[in-house]
């Protein structure tokens, strides 16, 4: 940017974690003495925020490695990383995953069995939320790949700064309108050396693909910065059409009676009548509520079954049956009706 941003300080931390926090309903973290995991790999990111945390609260931070055995160096580093928060008094663990690694689709595998991992050992530890280290750039970085993807507005909106995950941990992301220099910046000023993963830099992955892009801007940090800023504005968007469509399914959607596990709609075309977004996400709901599909429908095959329904047809879409019956539409499990 034209001007650095302000330096990274512990009080500026605390108060971004407690943010993250009460956006997942866990006020009672700023009097509590509940200890917080931080997802640590030993990158500049994820130790940056360990050492700030440790600093913002102090004696309840615990460092949290991934060890994920595709590279040679892993269990190394994890054990680099162990000794470097061992020496500022931080406790540390190292997970492990165990079992065959995948031949496609890596990065996104790690992710899943990463996050099952530190999720299974928060609730085993009764830890409410770790946290994770991604930033601003990251924002921009995720904005740019789904952009390229046809992404609709709530993949538009990049990265939620609070998600649950299935085992009731949250993760929390303080650092997301923080940019990536500020945090080497702090490691800097601590002394504190990092690991540089090589993944990052490897192009058969399109997040290194598009970090190169950004980087070979004019002003990359005010770049990624601006395009930070759209995706928070879309995500401002989006929560607002979650709102409208809440109150959209209250609205219309009760039991049918005599007929367990289905849905009834009194006035159907009340309930279509909605711009095409809301009515999207309003048949999604009830898919899920109902269906048996393992994979959500996507929007061309929502905008059909919406047309269909306008022109008074029943129809089928993941696993649920929408069924048209005087001014009302029932929607039923699909299995055994006709």
């Amino acid at each position: 940017m034209g001007e650095q941003d302000p330096a990274l300080t512990p009080e500026r931390v605390r108060a971004a974690i407690l943010a993250a926090a009460a956006r997942a309903g866990l006020e009672g973290l700023a009097e509590g003495t509940s200890r917080l995991a931080v997802a640590v790999s030993g990158g500049a990111d994820s130790l940056a925020l360990t050492l700030l945390a440790a600093e913002s609260l102090p004696g309840r931070i615990i460092g949290v490695t991934v060890d994920h055995g595709l590279r040679p160096d892993s269990a190394a580093e994890a054990a680099q990383v162990a000794r470097w928060l061992a020496g500022r008094n931080i406790p540390h663990v190292t997970l492990v995953w165990e079992g065959e690694k995948p031949a496609a689709n890596i990065q996104a595998e790690a992710r899943a069995a990463r996050y099952r991992l530190l999720d299974g050992w928060c609730a085993r530890e009764g830890v409410p939320a770790v946290l994770t280290a991604h930033h601003r750039d990251d924002v921009a970085e995720t904005f740019l790949m789904r952009l390229s993807r046809g992404s609709g507005l709530a993949g538009l909106a990049a990265i939620p700064p609070a998600r649950p995950l299935p085992g009731g941990t949250w993760v929390l992301r303080p650092l997301l309108e923080t940019g990536k220099a500020q945090l080497r910046r702090a490691l800097e000023a601590r002394g504190q050396p990092w690991i540089e993963d090589p993944s990052n830099r490897n192009e058969r992955f399109d997040r290194a693909r598009v970090r190169r892009l950004l980087a070979e801007q004019p002003e990359p940090e005010r770049l990624a910065s601006r395009i930070a800023a759209a995706a928070r504005h879309l995500a401002a968007a989006n929560e607002a059409i979650v709102w409208v469509v809440e109150r959209h399914l209250a609205a219309h959607i009760t039991a049918a009676a005599g007929d367990p596990g289905a849905l009834r709609i009194a006035d159907r075309q009340a309930f279509l009548n909605v711009p095409d977004e809301i009515l999207r996400r309003s048949l999604l709901a009830c898919i899920e509520r109902i269906g048996s599909s393992r994979s959500a429908p996507r929007g061309a095959e929502l905008d059909r079954l919406a047309d269909g329904l306008r022109r008074g047809e029943a129809a089928t879409l993941g696993g649920a049956l929408f069924r048209p019956r005087g001014a009302a539409l029932l929607i039923l499990p699909e299995t055994g009706r006709r």
